[in-house]
């Protein structure tokens, strides 16, 4: 009877573990979100300055973020995000990969910074000149806004925010990032 137990607790233990990371790996998109459609992945390549964001433990107590977008050999794209622990006095940095979740033509990505675990990042918002971006995760709890430059003018900012209103967002939990 041991025997047999263990002969169906372990798979069934690894199949629940398996569903659970699958889980975890979500990279969709809030329910009234809608990415960007043709999208042009090379406009959007570059160093983009962190202007707001939600407080996310693994961006405890930064200022200074930038995420610098760039193409790898195999067609996916590098994340280099870095910014200043004003806490700790030092620079922090996290290299990942982010990839097309359905077409390079429809901004919705899937990123990792530790593999196999994925996360959703969908461009919602975005300048015609490709300078300011509204970033969603896969879910409400996740929320960027981006900008090229060091700031992002007062008309940009108000018309990201009441987008990311309607379709959920708490925006009065963002924490404005210095730059």
């Amino acid at each position: 009877m041991k025997k047999i137990f263990t002969k169906i607790m372990i798979p069934v233990s690894i199949g629940f573990m398996g569903l659970f990371i699958l889980n975890s790996c979500s990279v969709g998109i809030p329910e009234k979100a809608t990415a960007i459609q043709n999208f042009d992945s090379e406009k959007y390549l570059g160093k983009w300055y962190e202007i707001a964001r939600f407080d996310y433990r693994f961006e405890k107590n930064l200022n200074q973020v930038t995420a610098t977008y760039s193409k790898n050999p195999d067609g996916s794209i590098k994340v280099d995000n870095k910014g200043y622990d004003y806490v700790k006095k030092e620079w922090k940095q996290s290299i990942g990969e982010a990839r097309f979740v359905n077409k390079e033509t429809e901004a919705r990505l899937k990123v990792s910074f530790f593999k196999p675990f994925w996360a959703g990042y969908n461009v919602i918002e975005l300048s015609g000149d490709y300078k300011y971006a509204l970033i969603a995760g896969n879910n409400l709890k996740y929320l960027w806004i981006l900008s090229k430059e060091k700031t992002i003018p007062d008309d940009v900012k108000n018309q990201f925010l009441e987008k990311a209103k309607v379709i959920g967002y708490n925006t009065s939990e963002l924490i404005w990032v210095k730059q």
